[in-house]
């Protein structure tokens, strides 16, 4: 159990380094706009402050309102979002701002209960857009929050457990600053991503280490405690560029699977990475596609596909791009999209497409 007296002093220092020693700047920083401060949440969900801070500009320049991105079509919006990954969020990010507009005349939710309702907005989120923009108290528990409260109280009931989350959220809501929770929270992140991080944190500068738990019995690295360990799975994708007359062939993906809606070259998944061969390529384009030898030929010799290759939080994927030229239709793609190479760049892709697309500069070998 935390003392009352150790969780205020907490309160108090914490507070007194976010306004005399906190340099960290941020656009989105101080504003009271629901819209912005959701926007910029949503966008730094699993992704880095300086990755993020550009696409948080780019969002605002082009929709500077929620009714903006209401109105925006899906398409310009994941190109916008193209290469932030995680195409969940930009979904729900549409969908909650038609929501927002369509049901709401524009004007956000100003409860915890009503932002935790919207698509796309977990406690988190809730907490964060309350505090900034109407200065409600609820505290915001990230994995910068449970950093440095576990340390600085030496806790070490596992944080990916059921009781960990109960534990550091109660403990969070009772430091919270409830006349500042704005202003508290933005301490509490900034703090853990500055001063308190992952690895070599800066114990020497911290103000708080006199009386941090884990600093002054030689926990510091072993805090927080997490259980689970994230298993990745192995995929082996195969992307077949099929060019007729000058046009590429692309198809959307579906739902249930990464990349939701997203556009892609005809994909070939493997248990395995096979052997790049003339065989290979034989057998599946004469068992897939109904092509004869005569029908097809591979763009850039004989030479191998680099091999690609994009780290997701649950998954490795691997992928060849191989590129053919066609000389006559396959009758199951004569349905698909052919788009010519000067429009390839209107379309959201993956990251791991985007790779390929730009090592050939949008295409020496696709135009």
């Amino acid at each position: 159990m935390v003392e009352k007296q150790h969780k205020v002093w907490f309160s108090k220092a914490l507070k007194n380094w976010h306004l005399v020693e906190n340099n960290r700047k941020m656009p989105w920083k101080g504003i009271k706009d629901p819209y912005k401060i959701w926007l910029s949440e949503i966008i730094l969900q699993q992704t880095r402050v300086d990755q993020g801070w550009a696409y948080y500009e780019k969002f605002i320049q082009a929709y500077p309102t929620i009714q903006d991105l209401a109105k925006a079509k899906d398409e310009k919006v994941f190109k916008l979002w193209e290469g932030l990954g995680y195409y969940n969020r930009c979904r729900n990010l549409l969908h909650t701002a038609r929501e927002i507009t369509n049901h709401s005349k524009g004007i956000f939710p100003n409860t915890y209960e009503e932002l935790l309702s919207l698509k796309g907005i977990g406690p988190y989120t809730a907490a964060a857009i309350a505090s900034f923009a109407f200065n409600l108290p609820y505290a915001v528990v990230d994995g910068n929050v449970f950093r440095v409260l576990a340390r600085f109280h030496g806790i070490s009931t596992p944080t990916d457990t059921k009781e960990g989350v109960a534990i550091f959220n109660t403990l969070a809501n009772q430091s919270l600053a409830k006349k500042q929770p704005g202003l508290y929270n933005q301490a509490i992140m900034d703090f853990g991503a500055t001063v308190c991080t992952p690895s070599n944190p800066d114990c020497v500068a911290c103000n708080l280490s006199s009386k941090c738990v884990a600093f002054n019995v030689n926990k510091v690295n072993q805090l927080p405690v997490k259980l689970k360990r994230i298993t990745k799975k192995k995929r082996h994708f195969d992307f077949f560029c099929f060019n007729l007359n000058g046009t590429w062939m692309l198809q959307q993906r579906g739902e249930g699977d990464v990349w939701n809606g997203l556009f892609q070259f005809y994909v070939l998944e493997q248990d395995r990475m096979p052997v790049f061969s003339d065989s290979y390529l034989d057998t599946v384009l004469k068992h897939q596609f109904g092509l004869s030898q005569k029908q097809w030929k591979l763009i850039g010799g004989d030479k191998l596909p680099k091999l690609y290759k994009q780290v997701l939080t649950h998954q490795t994927i691997e992928a060849r791009f191989i590129c053919i030229q066609l000389s006559k239709m396959p009758k199951m793609l004569q349905n698909a999209l052919w788009v010519k190479p000067k429009q390839l760049s209107k379309y959201a892709f993956p990251k791991i497409i985007n790779d390929f697309l730009v090592t050939f500069h949008h295409g020496s070998a696709l135009e």
